[in-house]
C-alpha cells in the first residue's frame, strides 16, 4: 500500500500522529505538505507575518526530524483542493490519512476532496483530546456551559495513551516526475521580515517547552498564571495550534505527575476549556461570523476610527491596554489577563466590535487559533457560550495594580514608563507633577492622556447594552 500522509499545519510533528504512526506499518510513506497560496502567496503571508515565521520553523524542524526516520517532508506548490488528488493520481495513491479540523472552512475542503477521492480519503483525529459530538447532554444536545462539560469529560471520556515512538520509516519511493519545491520558504521569499521576538516553532522546540513547565512552573501555575508580570504560562498555545505537540500528549504528562497538585489540575482545566471551545464550533461553525448569544445580534456596536487606532498602536493612555497592544504587534504574544483586559476595554470602554479586534488578533498572534480566539472575544465582550456577564467591565488599572503590581510588565512595552514608581505606573494622570517630571513623562506629548474616562465609559456601555438587550427579549 501506498500512502499520502498530508500534512496541514495543526500536526506538524512525527511522535503521537496518528496518521503518519498508522500509514509505518503499510508499506510506502509519502509525508506531504502543500504550500497553498491562500497562505503561502507573499500578499497573504505578509499579512500572517508571527503566525507564518513560526509555519516555517515547524517545517524545518519537521524536516529534520523525518530525515532523521529515514524520509523526507515533500512540499509543492498550489492549492490543496487540487493538488492532492492529482498526486494521488500521478502517484498511484492508495490512501491519503489527514488529521481532522473543526473550522467549518477546514470541513469544506475536506468534503470536496472526500468527494474526489471517496474512501481513499481518511481523516484521523489529533486535534483535540476526544472527537467531536463525544460529549452530549442528557437532551442529546451540545454543552453550552464549561463546567458541567468539564466535569463530564472527566467521568466519561478516556483519553487514550500517546502512542509510542515510531521506528525508522521506510525511504521515499520513487516517484514519476513532479515539480517539487525542494527547499522551506524563508520569512523573506514570503515578503516579511523575520522578527526575533517571535517564539521558535519546532517539535523539538514545543518538547523543551513541555519539559521546562512541568520541571519549573506548573506546581506554582496557578499562583502565577495570572501575573502578567511573570512567567508564570507553559507558553504551549502555539505548539498546540500548529501540532508540533499532541494535546494528548500534554494530557498525559500532566496525568503522569505523582503529586497531581492545583497547578496541574489546574492547567488540566484549560485544556479542557480549549476542547470545550474546539467542541462549540464544530457544532455552531456560524460562531465565526456571528454572536453565540442571540441576544447581540445587531449590538450597536460604534464607528470610531481614532479610538481603533489608538487600541491598536498602544496610546489609550490605560497603561496595561497599550502595553497588551504593543506585545502584540511586538512578538505575537499576549499574556491572557492582559488579553482579557484589552479585549474588555475595546468592546466595553470603546464600543467597538469584538469582530474587528478578534480579526486583529489573529492577524498577528503566533498561537491564532480559530476556535480558541474566537471563544476568548465573545467571552470578553459579553456574547459568548458560556461568557462573562455582559455588565462585568474590567477596570484597567486595579486589574493592573493587581496583576502586574510593581509595573514591570508595563515598563518593559511601555519605555515611556519605564521610570514612573509602581505606586502610579497603572494610573500616571493621579502622579503629582514633580513624579511625573522625574519620570520623564509629559501626559499629552510623550504618553498620550487616556482617550475615555473610566466611569464615563462604563455607564455609557452598561446603558447601551442593557438597553439593547432588555429590546431583544
Amino acid at each position: 500500500m501506498r500512502t499520502l500522509v498530508w500534512y496541514r499545519g495543526k500536526d506538524l510533528r512525527v511522535r503521537d500522529h496518528q496518521a503518519l504512526s498508522r500509514a509505518t506499518h503499510d508499506g510506502d510513506v509519502i509525508p506531504l505538505f502543500v504550500l497553498d497560496p491562500y497562505f503561502f502567496s507573499p500578499k497573504r503571508a505578509a499579512k500572517l507575518p508571527h503566525r507564518m515565521q513560526f509555519l516555517l520553523d515547524s517545517l524545518r524542524d519537521l524536516r529534520g526530524s523525518l530525515r532523521e526516520f529515514g524520509s523526507d517532508l515533500l512540499l509543492v506548490q498550489g492549492r490543496s483542493v487540487d493538488i492532492v488528488p492529482e498526486l494521488v493520481e500521478h502517484w498511484s495513491i492508495d490512501r491519503v490519512l489527514a488529521h481532522r479540523w473543526v473550522e467549518p472552512f477546514g470541513r469544506e475542503r475536506d468534503s470536496r476532496l472526500k468527494r474526489v477521492l471517496g474512501a481513499r480519503f481518511e481523516l484521523v483525529e489529533g486535534e483535540m483530546l476526544a472527537p467531536p459530538e463525544s460529549l452530549r447532554t442528557g437532551k442529546g444536545t451540545p454543552y453550552g456551559v464549561f463546567t458541567p462539560f468539564a466535569k463530564q469529560f472527566m467521568k466519561a471520556i478516556h483519553v487514550g495513551e500517546t502512542l509510542p515512538q515510531i521506528g525508522a520509516l521506510p525511504s521515499l519511493p520513487n516517484l514519476a516526475n513532479y515539480p517539487l519545491s525542494e527547499a522551506v520558504p524563508t520569512c523573506q521569499d514570503l515578503g516579511f521580515d523575520r522578527n526575533s521576538q517571535v517564539i521558535r516553532g519546532g517539535e523539538s522546540q514545543a518538547i523543551e517547552r513541555l519539559d521546562n513547565f512541568l520541571k519549573a512552573n506548573v506546581s506554582s501555575y496557578m499562583e502565577s498564571r495570572d501575573r502578567m508580570d511573570q512567567e508564570g504560562t507553559s507558553r504551549l498555545s502555539a505548539d498546540l495550534k500548529f501540532g508540533t505537540l499532541s494535546i494528548r500528549t500534554v494530557w498525559n504528562r500532566l496525568l503522569a505527575d505523582q503529586a497531581q497538585g492545583p497547578g496541574v489540575r489546574g492547567y488540566l482545566n484549560q485544556l479542557l476549556w480549549r476542547e470545550f471551545v474546539h467542541s462549540t464550533l464544530w457544532d455552531r461553525p456560524e460562531l465565526l461570523e456571528e454572536p453565540y448569544r442571540p441576544a447581540f445580534q445587531g449590538f450597536p456596536w460604534r464607528e470610531d476610527a481614532s479610538a481603533w487606532n489608538a487600541w491598536v498602536s498602544g496610546t489609550t493612555g490605560y497603561p496595561v491596554v497599550d502595553a497588551s497592544a504593543r506585545q502584540l504587534l511586538g512578538e505575537g504574544f499576549v499574556h491572557n489577563r492582559a488579553r482579557m483586559i484589552s479585549a474588555s476595554f475595546l468592546t466595553k470602554h470603546l464600543l467597538i466590535d469584538y469582530r474587528q479586534g478578534e480579526a486583529h488578533y489573529l492577524k498577528y498572534l503566533v498561537d491564532g487559533d480559530w476556535a480558541q480566539n474566537n471563544a476568548g472575544w465573545q467571552w470578553s465582550a459579553g456574547c459568548g457560550c458560556d461568557g462573562q456577564p455582559y455588565f462585568r467591565v474590567f477596570n484597567p488599572f486595579t486589574q493592573g495594580e493587581k496583576f502586574d503590581p510593581h509595573g514591570d510588565y508595563v515598563r518593559r512595552w511601555v519605555p515611556e514608563l519605564a521610570h514612573m514608581p509602581a505606586r502610579y505606573i497603572h494610573r500616571p494622570w493621579d502622579a503629582p507633577e514633580n513624579v511625573l517630571a522625574d519620570a520623564g513623562v509629559r501626559l499629552g506629548a510623550n504618553y498620550p492622556k487616556p482617550i475615555v474616562d473610566h466611569k464615563l465609559a462604563r455607564e455609557r456601555y452598561l446603558e447601551i447594552a442593557k438597553g439593547h438587550l432588555k429590546g431583544s427579549r
